[in-house]
């Protein structure tokens, strides 16, 4: 069942830094915007491509204003060996955000994500606005990396539809024309785009 329109888990969870810092998290009600992307297992394959991803990425993400945090179920302990194991070595190390430690499984389980054979998380990401509420969510198999860029549209349409008030139609992208919300705005917006094409 999908989260989107939704209020995120009320769940603690056990996060680390790369500085061995562990804290417990909750995003029911996070107070800033939130990226939350799910990956299967550390020191695997696919999974340090996308950490590093987002981690190239971090200030694109925080310069809309959202905190972005990694997340499986390994430990704190797994999670800090991986944080400061060389990338040449197949580690993460230099990511700077936190990672959470869904070790327990609570909040995985209660995301419906976890793959039933190997108990580990699918790749889900889950993006939230400072009340906890989900205004995206997706979910893709273990071999499939996300893409970056397509997460950073979603949320520069999130803010312009929030400060605006306008819907961001198909493609759209910042600065693109976008719709208002009216028979006339979508009528207007699709006669602009024939004249276009």
């Amino acid at each position: 069942m999908s989260l989107v329109g939704k209020q995120f888990p009320d769940i603690d969870v056990k996060a680390i830094n790369a500085d061995g810092d562990e804290f417990k998290i909750n995003l029911c009600c996070p107070k800033t915007p939130t990226v939350l992307f799910w990956y299967p297992k550390d020191f695997t394959f696919v999974c340090p491509t996308e950490i590093l991803a987002f981690a190239k990425r971090v200030k694109e993400f925080e310069d809309r204003g959202f905190q972005v945090f990694g997340a499986s179920c390994d430990t704190c302990e797994v999670h800090f060996a991986w944080l400061n194991t060389s990338q040449e070595n197949g580690g993460i190390e230099g990511v700077e955000f936190p990672i959470l430690a869904d070790s327990t499984r609570a909040l995985s389980q209660a995301l419906d994500i976890l793959d039933e054979e190997d108990n580990v998380t699918y790749r889900a990401t889950y993006l939230l606005d400072a009340d906890g509420r989900c205004f995206h969510a997706s979910v893709n198999d273990m071999p499939i990396g996300r893409n970056i860029d397509e997460l950073l549209r979603l949320i520069d349409a999130k803010l312009h539809v929030d400060k605006y008030g306008e819907v961001c139609p198909a493609g759209w992208q910042k600065g693109d024309t976008a719709v208002k919300a009216t028979r006339e705005g979508v009528a207007e917006y699709l006669s602009n785009e024939v004249t276009d094409n």
